[in-house]
């Protein structure tokens, strides 16, 4: 009895996190171990192509571009449901301009995007360590890649990526868990020493820099601490995954209402000329999913809001990172089809501000998804447009996506 009720556990898993692919999919690429299917692997592979027209690039660069967006490769065994262990690999971007004659390029090599292991603490909580994605801040600095609705993750959501994290996942300790319908993750993590933001403090006097543990030491810097609550007032989404779905396509009715943060101690580093001055960087956010089959399984919608407070220092602003605020927001309708084959447009609109400048960052962008088996193969065109005080960006990209 004990072994049956483990398999109908591990199939309910397996659909919840799944149920918005393709009706054909099932468990997908799911190796047994024993005849109950109690132990297992499961192995998930994707790739996500991109053909690019960007009208805002120097006369020497070529208009259109076709690049690798994502090529990965994800798995993940039990041999009870005590203990699991997750490895996540792959690139990104990869194109004509950063490949390598032999594959031997920085761009083109394969790198550990995760790799934890999960411990259960009962029925309903784990902890776990390792490379790990259970972030803090909000829904979409957790987004995973596979079930997107718009084209991209909004990039000012993964606010720490390359900051105090490896590609927006840090090597810490997490607890995750549920009470009812009070869904929580909470980590403490080590933060990283080679920061994206590589400026020079002596070359940048007055200048806030993300740079607190390479500058003023691990003891002072080294630790850094997020976590994510949320609500769900309807049918419940699974967290054996920390990857936040972007779209249920219908199979679900979902509203969920969360809040995060995420705080690192004097993670960023003023220089006022004299000395330099540890500056804490805290994030916080409030957000809220709907997303449900409209009328009598006629179509489904897709929507989404969040607003976010970001502090990395006095004025700090580098690349798409700022201390200020923003909001975001996206929503999709998907048509009701009797073929398998849909249709769902979208709309989303961003609005950054930041204390070191007048001007906002605003990014406005329209496009259709059309499944042709659920998100396991869709295609995706985006229009995109940017406009950062005098700089204005527009983008066409058609995306081919498969997962199996």
């Amino acid at each position: 009895m004990k072994k049956v009720v483990l398999l109908i556990m591990s199939i309910f898993c397996f659909f919840d996190a799944f149920s918005q692919g393709s009706p054909d999919y099932g468990g997908g690429m799911k190796f047994n171990l024993n005849e109950e299917g109690s132990k297992y692997m499961r192995v998930i592979a994707w790739g996500q192509m991109w053909g690019q027209y960007n009208d805002n690039l120097p006369e020497d660069k070529k208009a259109i571009e076709f690049s690798t967006r994502r090529a990965r490769i994800l798995t993940y065994a039990q041999i009870t449901p005590k203990f699991l262990v997750l490895t996540h690999f792959g690139l990104n971007s990869l194109n004509a301009d950063n490949m390598s004659p032999t594959g031997k390029g920085e761009s083109s090599q394969l790198f550990f995007h995760d790799f934890w292991v999960q411990y259960s603490l009962g029925k309903n909580h784990a902890i776990g360590s390792g490379l790990h994605y259970w972030n803090g801040i909000s829904r979409l600095n957790s987004q995973g890649t596979l079930n997107l609705m718009t084209l991209d993750n909004n990039r000012q959501s993964w606010s720490t990526l390359g900051l105090s994290d490896q590609f927006a996942r840090h090597q810490g300790v997490y607890v995750k868990g549920s009470f009812g319908k009070f869904q929580y993750r909470v980590s403490i993590n080590e933060s990283m020493t080679n920061s994206l933001d590589s400026r020079v403090l002596a070359d940048n006097v007055n200048t806030t820099i993300y740079a607190g543990r390479k500058v003023l030491g691990s003891k002072e810097s080294g630790m850094n601490y997020a976590g994510y609550f949320e609500y769900g007032f309807f049918d419940a989404e699974s967290n054996f995954l920390p990857y936040r779905v972007g779209s249920y396509l219908g199979t679900k009715k979902v509203f969920n209402i969360g809040a995060g943060f995420f705080l690192h101690p004097k993670g960023s580093v003023y220089n006022d000329g004299t000395s330099n001055i540890g500056e804490d960087v805290s994030i916080f956010a409030v957000d809220a999913f709907y997303d449900a089959p409209i009328g009598d399984k006629k179509g489904a919608i897709t929507a989404y809001a969040t607003y976010q407070n970001n502090n990395y220092g006095k004025n700090y602003l580098f690349n798409a990172y700022g201390t200020g605020s923003f909001v975001y927001g996206h929503a999709g309708y998907m048509f009701h089809s009797e073929k398998l084959t849909k249709i769902q447009p979208y709309l989303s609109f961003a609005s950054n501000s930041y204390d070191a400048v007048d001007d906002s960052r605003n990014v406005f962008g329209l496009g259709t998804n059309v499944y042709l088996n659920g998100h396991n193969s869709k295609l995706t065109l985006e229009y995109k447009n940017e406009k950062f005080g005098e700089s204005k960006t527009g983008t066409i990209t058609l995306q081919a996506m498969v997962y199996l």
